[in-house]
């Protein structure tokens, strides 16, 4: 099927535009008119390769947020959520996003609920947001269940935000190390190759230097073409299950990375679990659901097993800290929200308190860094520029 950009007048008179997946553009206006709007232009949408390439027709972690965050904000104004979705969608000037609220919007009047029609999106929509909102919808309280998933998405947004804040002057530093040793081999070594035409027996670093400026002029184009297609295909295609599990394995097994794998999946299980439970649902299914929002399949595989084993009987407190993402004094404050009835109290406390820790330990990893990369640097220029003299000297010495 084919998509179509569409533009015309509903039976109010209002304008509205989007686009409509067919088969051909009659059957897309066909479609049109049997939902009551007077279409005025109706074009086969020209597909992008750039930006499809660059992921620029899907959504961000931005994008999800601000729909989150409206929507919130729309039906705690008493709108109802397929008027909210359309509103959304006329003020939309992201077609990608124009396009997800014009499906919503279509679910919704095919008599599916949001959740339901938030499944068709799991790139977009994890499970703990997807079981949130089915759990508003239940209750009553689907404001309350956006308020809630706003707030968290915030949170990742302006993490998200500050991690590309901080490696922004680091990656300055790396392309500036890069723009160097390619002047280096590629204007410099050259020039000085004629200072060791006809030289015999060049010492080893020498010839090494020469090679190694040779091969990059004759091969940068395409190691660079070789980078830029990896790159691409590492975005925009998803990693295989055995290379993804020992990465993830790698991951635990690093001292420093290790330590932010932890907290990252500490705050995911608890802050999924404080909305759970806020939401009244039970602690064993809340345990349950908010697991599957953990992304390393290791510690995932130690919650599964913890929460059966609190299924069966076994205090929670004591189970959850068998398992690596909760130690000791996490354990301790737990103990003492199952003994006085206040576990969504106390997981709010252990999201609010990992999140502190996560954000300093940004800190620290960006704030080293930096001068990492100067040290590489220098170091990397000026091994080249002492080889450059020892070989200049070695030719005079020759010469002599």
């Amino acid at each position: 099927m084919a998509q179509f950009r569409y533009q015309g007048y509903d039976r109010s008179g209002a304008k509205v535009d989007g686009v409509i997946d067919a088969v051909s553009v009659e059957v897309a206006k066909d479609k049109l008119k049997a939902d009551g709007l007077l279409i005025s232009s109706c074009k086969a949408e020209k597909e992008d390769v750039v930006r499809g390439l660059l992921g620029q027709g899907k959504l961000s972690l931005e994008d999800i947020t601000f729909l989150t965050s409206e929507l919130s904000v729309l039906l705690d104004a008493g709108l109802k959520i397929d008027k909210g979705l359309e509103l959304l969608k006329k003020s939309s000037k992201k077609p990608a996003l124009r396009q997800l609220l014009e499906k919503l919007t279509k679910s919704l009047r095919g008599g599916r609920q949001l959740s339901q029609a938030l499944t068709d999106y799991p790139e977009y929509f994890d499970p703990l947001y997807i079981n949130l909102v089915s759990i508003g919808e239940a209750s009553g309280q689907l404001v309350e269940a956006f308020r809630a998933l706003s707030a968290d998405l915030a949170y990742r947004r302006s993490l998200q935000q500050k991690i590309v804040q901080a490696l922004t002057y680091p990656a300055v530093i790396l392309l500036v190390c890069i723009a160097s040793i390619l002047f280096i081999f590629n204007y410099v070594v050259p020039n000085m190759s004629s200072l060791f035409a006809g030289q015999e027996d060049l010492p080893g670093y020498t010839q090494m230097l020469l090679g190694l400026s040779d091969w990059l002029i004759n091969y940068q184009l395409w190691l660079g073409l070789a980078l830029l297609v990896f790159g691409v295909v590492a975005f925009k295609y998803p990693m295989p299950p055995g290379v993804k599990a020992r990465l993830q394995q790698l991951q635990l097994r690093v001292p420093g990375l290790r330590a932010a794998v932890l907290l990252v999946e500490r705050i995911r299980f608890c802050s999924g679990l404080a909305m759970m439970l806020q939401a009244g649902i039970s602690v064993d299914q809340a345990l349950q659901l908010a697991s599957g929002g953990v992304k390393n399949r290791l510690l995932q595989q130690e919650l599964w097993i913890a929460i059966e084993k609190i299924k069966r009987g076994e205090p929670l407190a004591a189970t959850l800290n068998r398992t690596a993402i909760f130690p000791d004094f996490f354990a301790s404050l737990l103990a003492v929200g199952e003994e006085s009835g206040e576990l969504e109290r106390i997981f709010t406390e252990i999201t609010n308190r990992s999140r502190r820790d996560f954000d300093n330990w940004v800190t620290r990893m960006t704030s080293l860094l930096e001068p990492l990369l100067i040290l590489v640097m220098g170091g990397i220029v000026g091994s080249v520029v002492v080889i450059m003299m020892l070989s200049i000297t070695n030719v005079t010495d020759i010469g002599i």
